[in-house]
């Protein structure tokens, strides 16, 4: 902790910057509180994804051979055009909101091109829009963690070191100025005592000539 200046004026800073601190800590730890909810949600929607997106590999294997064999225009329609997200904002963070995945349209002529290839291939984009998906989860969900730890040592320099530093501070100025004023009554005291003596003795003088 800096040297403290044991002065009024000093004092009054210490106040005002403890009464900014204690209104301040609990936003803070509100927003902790937000973040971490929030980050607990985003694990439970992944835990649902993750295994949705095994299962939807496994049922996509059959199609992804076949459709291999019918030609090389088949992976254009298959890669993912543009992730369209939106946004949203949770404690004051703005996350990513996965809307859909848009792939390139599918031309081919249906009436030459097995019935099947219509079926693979919204398996595999489904497959495709659940990858993005549990992509822009985990992205949102790195902010989040970023946010939480930033969050959580503001949290700590209030409660463990500013707050008890301004403290200390306004403890410390308040003795100084308690003992300075204890020790201006005493001289004062003294000095009437030696002023009330002085006099008296004058008055004595006065009353013996």
């Amino acid at each position: 902790m800096a040297k403290i200046k044991l002065t009024k004026g000093e004092l009054k800073c210490r106040r005002d910057a403890l009464s900014q601190y204690q209104r301040y800590l609990p936003t803070l730890q509100l927003k902790k509180q937000q973040l971490q909810i929030e980050i607990l949600h985003l694990n439970e929607i992944l835990q649902d994804r993750r295994p949705r997106q095994e299962r939807e590999r496994q049922a996509a294997k059959r199609w992804a051979g076949l459709l291999t064999d019918a030609g090389h225009e088949m992976k254009k329609w298959l890669a993912v055009s543009r992730v369209v997200k939106g946004m949203r904002n949770v404690a004051g963070v703005n996350l990513p909101v996965f809307e859909d995945a848009l792939f390139e349209d599918a031309a081919y002529d249906l009436f030459l091109t097995p019935l099947w290839v219509d079926a693979g291939l919204e398996a595999l984009r489904r497959l495709g829009r659940l990858r993005e998906e549990i992509g822009v989860l985990e992205e949102a969900g790195r902010i989040l963690r970023d946010e939480l730890r930033v969050t959580t040592q503001r949290v700590n320099l209030f409660e463990k070191v500013k707050i008890p530093e301004a403290q200390e501070a306004i403890r410390a100025i308040k003795i100084y100025i308690g003992d300075q004023m204890t020790n201006a009554v005493g001289r004062s005291k003294i000095a009437k005592r030696k002023i009330e003596a002085v006099m008296y003795e004058a008055a004595a003088h006065e009353v013996a000539a």
